[in-house]
């Protein structure tokens, strides 16, 4: 039986996950979505159980600069369980001495990157506010993953969009930089005819979610995940917002080969993650 690796998921801390879910609730009820775990670590261990899924990568954000401490601080104090891979998180509106000061504290610690998340951070993907976080992330090899398309929190703009993603490649060509929902939530049809075959990974999250939309996003997302380098898409849910049963049905449904299939639900993430420094 294939093992699995979630490489999109979020957990809070226990005293802090109520007040976190019930602020994300609010942010995503125009959009219809709503949380399917409570936010905590024994909240996502069952859900994982449920979907067997062995291990899953954390996503923290550090949404201003005066979280980056606390934020990395959890991030590693989650390394003690073997079923989870946390990342850190840095903030574009820190000093650069802050930056890497809390780079060089993950990097010891074994954590093998970021994520980012320009709409919660205020900045766009492109900006040159990210420039030293990417370049630094490089210096570091580490990876930073980022929330791409649409996020309720900023409805209306787009802070990571595909062409947003090409210049950043563009200016950063070494960056190990990895997409969410498949390349852009509600931008599919570009992500589809922009990043496909560009040197960066997409993960899979909220394809399943998207399935159930009129427009069939699902489809699109099923094209681009299927016309992407096979060893650079990385199975994701996005924790608590998709079902996770679900996001690997999508996966199932979509005819790749054995091979393939194993890449992408294991394979594809502990190369990415061994490359950084993860040690399995």
């Amino acid at each position: 039986m294939t093992t699995v690796i979630d490489f999109h998921t979020h957990v809070f801390p226990d005293a802090l996950a109520p007040r976190a879910i019930a602020q994300l609730t609010i942010n995503a009820a125009a959009s219809g979505y709503i949380p399917l775990t409570d936010g905590t670590v024994n909240g996502l261990l069952a859900s994982m159980d449920q979907a067997n899924i062995q291990k899953s990568v954390i996503c923290n954000i550090a949404t201003n600069p005066r979280q980056m401490k606390n934020v990395n601080d959890f991030a590693i104090m989650l390394k003690r369980n073997k079923r989870l891979i946390p990342l850190g998180s840095v903030n574009p509106y820190a000093t650069l001495n802050e930056i890497t000061t809390e780079l060089e504290r993950l990097k010891e610690a074994g954590i093998p990157g970021i994520k980012i998340h320009p709409d919660y951070m205020g900045v766009e993907l492109d900006a040159e506010q990210f420039s030293p976080i990417f370049r630094a992330c490089t210096e570091r090899n580490m990876l930073v993953i980022t929330h791409a398309g649409y996020d309720p929190v900023q409805p209306s703009h787009m802070h990571c969009t595909p062409d947003m993603v090409l210049r950043v490649i563009d200016r950063h060509p070494a960056l190990k930089l990895v997409i969410a929902h498949a390349g852009g939530f509600s931008c599919e049809r570009e992500a589809l005819d922009r990043l496909c075959g560009a040197p960066i990974w997409l993960d899979t999250s909220l394809c399943a979610l998207r399935n159930t939309r009129p427009a069939d996003l699902g489809a699109l997302c099923a094209d681009i995940l299927l016309s992407h380098d096979p060893s650079r898409v990385l199975f994701a849910t996005d924790t608590p917002w998709s079902d996770p049963a679900s996001e690997l049905r999508f996966i199932e449904n979509l005819g790749l080969s054995h091979k393939a299939a194993e890449g992408i639900l294991e394979g594809n993430a502990k190369t990415l993650l061994a490359s950084c420094g993860w040690d399995f």
